[in-house]
């Protein structure tokens, strides 16, 4: 349908304007051996590859999820909370994947400077629709430690 696909790009077009206001980036880790650094002698992992920085816009998707584990001081895990989110990012972006790295380099609002930096995992591939305007990603937020900073 034309049509539609008009109407969508135009609303594409506004969220891309009025939501999507806040810079992004999806990085993905690396896995590998590790490099002998001859300046340090040092073993150097490989670094995250930049799948996308730009527009987007990261949702909560109201409260946490609740725990996905007992809390209790005897057992030899710690218990974590669930705090899903979603991600949205334009439609040319490129797909983030499953375990990808979702962080927030700079808001448009000043009183939001404490999300820069905060950490996401997608927890899927950006999701598929017939009708897309934006792309949307399922996250879950990556848990600071008990006292530290995401």
């Amino acid at each position: 349908m034309a049509g539609l696909d008009s109407v969508l790009a135009d609303i594409g077009k506004w969220l891309q304007s009025n939501v999507l206001l806040d810079t992004i980036r999806i990085e993905r880790p690396v896995s590998g051996d590790p490099v002998l650094d001859p300046a340090t002698g040092n073993l150097t992992y490989p670094g995250p590859e930049l799948v996308y920085e730009g527009q987007g816009a990261v949702l909560s998707t109201g409260a946490p999820g609740g725990i996905n584990a007992l809390p209790s001081a005897t057992l030899p895990w710690v218990e974590e909370t669930m705090s899903p989110a979603r991600l949205l990012t334009p439609l040319a972006a490129p797909l983030p994947a499953r375990d990808d790295l979702v962080t927030v380099v700079a808001v448009h609002n000043a009183a939001n400077t404490a999300l820069i930096g905060r950490k996401w995992f997608c927890q899927d591939p950006g999701r598929a629709s017939t009708l897309e305007a934006v792309r949307t990603t399922p996250l879950d937020m990556k848990q600071a430690p008990r006292g530290g900073t995401p």
